[in-house]
C-alpha cells in the first residue's frame, strides 16, 4: 500500500475546487488510457462539496460522462430517493446534471427494493455486482486479501468522520475488521441511521488511490489520530489506503494538529 501524502488547502471550499480539478484530470487521463473510468464516491459534507465543486467547474465538459463508472464506498439502507442517501445526495449535486450512462451508475441497493432491510442481503447484491463488473474488464482486476474481485477503482473517495470513520465502517465494529467479503452489512452504527451496507477495507485498498476528505476544527482530531500511526480497528481511516497512492486532503482547520513538517509550505 502507499503512504499517505497530505495536502493542506486553505478553506474548504478551495479545497473542494483543487479536489474537483484533480478528479477532472484522473477520470480524462483514465479514459484515454482504457476507453473507461471508474470513481467510488463518498457522502457528507466534504464529499457533496466535492461533487458541487465539480458541477460547477469549467473543465467538468473535458469528462466523457458516458464512459464513467460511479460506485459507492457506503450507503444509507433507507428508501430509495431518501433525502439522507448518499445516492440521492450525488444526483442533487451533480448526477442529474451530466449524461451519464445509467447502466454504468451502480448505486447501492435501497430498503425498498428487493432486500428490505436486510443489510447482510444488500450487501451480497452489491459484492455480487462488484465481482461482475470485474470480470468484464480485460485486465486482471484487483481483489482483497482473501476477499472476492472488485473493479479496478481509478479513485476511491471517503469522508473522515470525527471518530476517524471512513465510509460506514466505525472504530471497534465487526464491519472494520473484515478481512474476506468486499462488501458488508452495518448494524449499530453510532451515528444514525444505524443500518447501512459498506465496503471493507480490502476493497478500498483495492483501489489505484485513495482520496481522504476532512475540513473544519472539528476533523482536527480524527486526522491526527489516524496520521499517528493508529491502527485501524481503533482508527479505520489509518487503514484506507491505495495501491497506488494515498492522498489526504485537507483544509487548515483539519490540519491543525499535524506536525508543519508532514506536508509542504506550498501545499496550503
Amino acid at each position: 500500500m502507499s503512504a499517505p501524502q497530505v495536502v493542506v488547502h486553505r478553506d474548504k471550499e478551495l479545497m473542494a475546487k483543487a479536489a474537483a480539478a484533480r478528479l477532472i484530470t484522473k477520470i480524462v487521463d483514465a479514459q484515454a488510457t482504457r476507453g473507461f473510468a471508474s470513481v467510488v464516491l463518498t457522502g457528507g459534507r466534504n464529499g457533496n462539496g466535492l461533487l458541487a465543486a465539480l458541477a460547477e467547474a469549467p473543465a467538468r465538459d473535458a469528462v466523457d460522462w458516458s464512459r464513467l463508472h460511479l460506485w459507492w464506498g457506503d450507503e444509507r439502507l433507507l428508501p430509495d430517493g431518501d433525502p439522507e442517501r448518499n445516492h440521492t445526495q450525488a444526483r442533487e449535486v451533480l448526477l442529474d446534471s451530466v449524461p451519464l450512462d445509467p447502466a454504468r451508475v451502480h448505486p447501492m441497493p435501497a430498503s425498498d427494493g428487493p432486500y428490505g432491510n436486510d443489510a447482510d442481503a444488500a450487501a451480497e447484491a452489491y459484492a455480487a455486482e462488484l465481482a461482475a463488473a470485474a470480470a468484464h474488464e480485460t485486465a486482471s482486476p484487483p481483489a482483497g486479501a482473501g476477499g472476492g474481485p472488485v473493479p479496478t477503482f481509478d479513485v476511491l473517495l471517503l469522508g473522515v468522520g470525527p471518530d476517524t470513520h471512513v465510509a460506514s465502517l466505525f472504530p471497534e465494529l465487526p464491519g472494520v475488521r473484515e478481512t474476506e467479503q468486499t462488501v458488508v452489512g452495518v448494524h449499530g452504527a453510532p451515528k444514525p441511521p444505524p443500518t447501512r451496507v459498506s465496503l471493507t477495507l480490502p476493497a478500498i485498498r483495492a483501489a489505484r488511490e485513495v482520496w481522504l476528505l476532512a475540513a473544519g476544527e472539528d476533523k482536527a482530531n480524527a486526522v491526527a489520530i489516524a496520521l499517528s500511526g493508529a491502527g485501524e480497528v481503533q482508527a479505520p481511516a489509518a487503514g484506507a489506503r491505495g495501491r497506488n497512492r494515498t492522498l489526504w486532503l485537507l483544509d487548515e482547520a483539519a490540519a491543525t494538529r499535524l506536525p508543519r513538517g508532514l506536508y509542504p509550505p506550498a501545499s496550503a
